[in-house]
């Protein structure tokens, strides 16, 4: 069987638009779900290490907070659907969370020292994650992009459990 390609780059087939989405599912699309979710429980776990339990209210911006309340409110509209999630992190978008570990990197310094560089990396995975979450094909390097942020977003919680950093889920 041949290699699976963008289904667009052939005539059409019903068949063809199946593979893609699997191949993408197979090789992408779960990666930035872990990416994504790997990041909320280290920006949840830091912020409640270096500001408290009560960290949402008070290193979160009111910006992103009507944005979670809108989500949240959209939701309860329509409870035959499924929720995001019981905290109100599991309402931000990407670059949500990119903005609230920016806005208090001064809290993530002391335990990663590289946080900048961290926040450069969901940057740059931001817009291959639009690529992916709204199903279309992904470039060689878009991938490799999600790879390289993937790995060493793995390799953080490793170094950050081996420091004796508890992480906990939001």
């Amino acid at each position: 069987m041949p290699a699976t390609s963008d289904f667009r780059k052939h005539a059409f087939s019903a068949r063809r638009v199946d593979a893609s989405g699997k191949n993408v599912g197979q090789r992408v699309y779960w990666k930035l779900y872990a990416i994504e979710n790997l990041l909320r429980v280290v920006a949840h776990s830091i912020l409640t290490l270096q500001v408290g339990p009560d960290w949402w209210d008070v290193a979160v911006p009111s910006s992103i907070k009507d944005g979670v309340r809108r989500r949240r409110a959209n939701y309860a509209n329509r409870p035959w659907h499924s929720v995001p999630g019981t905290h109100d992190l599991y309402y931000v978008f990407l670059p949500d969370l990119n903005k609230i570990i920016t806005d208090n990197s001064h809290q993530f310094r002391p335990i990663i020292k590289n946080i900048d560089k961290w926040i450069a990396r969901i940057e740059r995975v931001r817009l291959p994650r639009n690529i992916v979450g709204h199903m279309n094909w992904p470039h060689k390097k878009d991938r490799e992009c999600i790879n390289d942020v993937y790995n060493n977003l793995h390799r953080l919680v490793q170094q950050l459990a081996a420091s004796g950093k508890t992480l906990s889920i939001p």
